[in-house]
Order: structure tokens, then sequence, then C-alpha cells
């Protein structure tokens, strides 16, 4: 139940953010800070500098963590979309190395009884400083992958199987090998070095539970696209979809405002902004449109993994604003990113999503058992199998059926709303033990 204090709201909170990764990981942030601002509240943003342009652009403070040129290296490393090994690039980059900075930035900008911190699991500095300083924290999940459950099991790298159809004692199974014999192994000697230096004890199992606010976890996503699971954190509450990219702060680009003009809705095609590895993900999509007769709309911010003859009707563009761009579109082909899927799903359109690694393997299950979007995966992604899908895509019944009803229950939702208020009493301690 909120209290009248939060009912009123005549109190100003400092509100520190700690998202790492991509655009797509900063943008629902974005959203959030927007409307706490407006709420008379104070964000400040803990995160690399690559971002700092955007955010203070949006009139937020800005703490640097780390280096341009390391997120840089992060995104053009070899292992970046490896099912096998981005687990290791991904928990070094965004969790390991900023985990020092991002401790002491809280410490100097922590107020005790007016502060609060808000970021995704591997905001290992704020975790630290949680345990440490007592600093009010809210984990923030933009996808289901990253709680882990017993029943209803994320769609996991391989060599793990966990199907609806592998038993829990499978599953646990599997959970303990993969964190005694190479999660733990690669992060409890920084971790608990670090720990150590602050006198906290040791800790293991990170990935578990460890790594979950205690005090509560926030998941941006709704119960209609995945339901909490039974051995979810108590302190868990989902909300929806936080919707925000960019277009409050860009204008549709006239070049693609022109394109749009001169045809019919093209398909957009995009790898994620941070796939600079996407060569033949663009081959496929030319040579798809060639074959359907579809225009073509390829968005990346790395022209060169596009070729420079591409067929009529289709044109690279760098980044445009999904909310400007699908209502004008006729379908989306991705990477299962969420906020991508879900501007998609406000919008109506059918989707075709090419999972690579981290949560989109996952995430892309999702949308196919919710019946708005069709599968491909990697191996299989070449043009004349694109161009099969596409023709199945335009042709479901089924699939047409779901965009609508995914459509109507994205109508009139407002989670920012919700997110603000779960912060607002994370920092109140009224979220402590999951009650709230």
């Amino acid at each position: 139940m909120i209290s009248e204090q939060l009912q009123s709201e005549r109190f100003a909170l400092r509100i520190l953010f700690t998202p790492n990764g991509t655009y797509g990981d900063i943008h629902p942030y974005l959203g959030i800070a927007e409307r706490l601002k407006a709420r008379g509240h104070e964000v400040l943003f803990l995160c690399n500098p690559f971002f700092a342009e955007l955010i203070e652009g949006c009139g937020f403070g800005f703490v640097a963590l780390r280096t341009r040129e390391e997120l840089k290296e992060y995104w053009d490393h070899p292992d970046m979309w490896s099912r096998l090994n981005y687990y290791k690039i991904s928990l070094d980059y965004c969790g390991l190395r900023p985990m020092r900075e991002m401790y002491q930035a809280i410490a100097e900008h922590y107020v005790p009884g007016e502060t609060v911190v808000g970021g995704p699991a591997w905001s290992f500095g704020a975790r630290i400083a949680q345990e440490r300083l007592n600093v009010p924290l809210a984990t923030i999940h933009l996808e289901p992958f990253w709680i882990r459950s017993l029943y209803r099991t994320a769609v996991m790298p391989p060599p793990m199987v966990t199907g609806d159809w592998v038993s829990k004692t499978a599953k646990r199974m599997q959970f303990w090998i993969a964190d005694r014999f190479f999660t733990d192994r690669f992060l409890a000697r920084p971790l608990n070095a670090f720990r150590a230096e602050l006198g906290l004890a040791p800790a293991s199992r990170f990935l578990k539970s460890w790594w979950h606010s205690p005090q509560r976890v926030i998941g941006l996503f709704p119960e209609w696209f995945f339901p909490p699971q039974p051995d979810w954190p108590s302190q868990t509450r989902l909300t929806g979809f936080p919707i925000w990219d960019q277009a409050s702060v860009r204008e549709m680009p006239t070049e693609v405002a022109e394109f749009l003009d001169a045809g019919s809705p093209p398909i957009a095609f995009t790898p994620g902004s941070g796939n600079s590895q996407a060569e033949a993900f663009f081959a496929a999509a030319a040579y798809a449109c060639q074959a359907t007769g579809q225009r073509g709309l390829l968005l990346t911010s790395y022209p060169e993994t596009v070729s420079k003859n591409l067929p009529d009707g289709v044109r690279q563009f760098s980044y445009v604003p999904f909310s400007q761009l699908l209502p004008r579109a006729a379908a989306l082909v991705h990477h299962a990113g969420t906020g991508t899927a879900a501007l998609c799903m406000r919008a109506g359109l059918p989707q075709i999503v090419m999972p690579m690694a981290y949560d989109q393997p996952d995430f892309a299950d999702c949308l196919v058992r919710l019946g708005v979007a069709k599968l491909l995966k990697p191996r299989h992604f070449t043009g004349p199998r694109l161009a099969k899908m596409i023709d199945q895509l335009f042709s479901s019944d089924q699939i047409a059926a779901g965009c609508r009803a995914a459509q109507e229950k994205m109508r009139g939702a407002d989670p920012i709303e919700q997110i603000c208020d779960l912060l607002i009493e994370t920092a109140s301690g009224e979220s402590s033990n999951g009650s709230s």
C-alpha cells in the first residue's frame, strides 16, 4: 500500500541510475528519469561516458564510469555475440570493470534518507554499496531472463538445456554446475577481493540470488508477457515495458521521411545498436527484399557492415526513433531486443527475430509463444530463408491476430508511473522483505 508521503510527494529524492550496455539498455532509464524529474526528483546517471551527450541533453546529471574506448572495445569484441562466451565478456565489461568506480560514485553522492539507487543486476558496485553503506537499491530487470526459475525457465546458453519438459531436479543441477564451475570461478576472486577490502564476508553463487537487491526487484515487463514464477524473489514486482526511444529529443531525419513517402511501407531491419558485426544480417536482408519485392530500411550506425550496392527500394540509415518509424513500416526484422519488440507490439507490427546471445534467445521465445513473431536462428539467417519467412509472416492469420491482441494489451498502459512509485517506496524502506 502506498504511503501518504508517496501520495502527496512533497519531498525530493536523489535517484542514482547505473545502466550499462547499449542504447537499448539506457533508453528505459531515460523514460523513467523524465517522469521522476517531472515529479520533482533529482536524477543522476552513473555510466559510461559514451552516453553522456544523450543523457545530459535530456537534462540529467552524469558521472562517468570507465571510458568511451572501453565500451567500444566491448561492442567490437569477437565474443560479443558468442552464445558460448558472451557472459564472461558482459560480466567483465559491464559488471567487474566499473565496480569500484560505481561504488565510489554512489558513496560520494549518497545522502541517507534522500537517495535510492536503481540499476541492472550486474551493477556490482551498487549491490556492494547496499551491503556496506545501507544504500536503498532496486534491481531492475529489462527481461525475465535474468530471474532464475525452476518452473518456466529462461532459454539458457549451451550446453544448458532448460525446456519446459526438463525436470526441476535437472535444472537445479545445471544451475549448480554453472555457478560452481563457470560463473563463480570467473566472479568470485575479484568480487570477494573488493568485499574483503570493505570488511564484507565472502559470497558465492552470485547469479543465483546475491545480485538481486533484497529490498526490491523490478521487472520492466508485464505479467501477460511473462507471469511471475513461484520461486522468484518475493520482493519482485512486474510493471510493463517503459517505452522511450529518443523521439522526444530527436526528429525523424528528412531523408528517412522522404524515403517513406516515396513508396509502400518498408520492412525495417536492425541487429541492435551495439552490433558492429552484422554484415551477414544485412546481406540477407537486402537479398530477401529483392526476392520478395519489398522495400527495405536497414538501420545501423556501422555503414561499413552494409553493401554499397543495395537493390532498388532498399536504403541504409543510421538511427530513427521506432515510435516515429514503425507506424509507417510493414514489419520489423530484428535481434529480439526488448525495447525494439515492445515498440513493435505497440504498433501492432509482425516481427521476425534473429536472437544471438544474452537474453535475446529467451525474449525471442517469449515473442513466439505470444504469437507476434517468427523465429529464424542465426545459422539459418540466409537471404532465401528470410525471403520465405517474410512471405509466411504476411500470410499468417495467427501472427496478425497475435499482433492485434498484444497491441490491445499495451493500449493505455502507463508502467513508468508504477516504476517511479516502486523506486520511491524503495527509498522509504517500505519494500523491505518483499512488502509494499
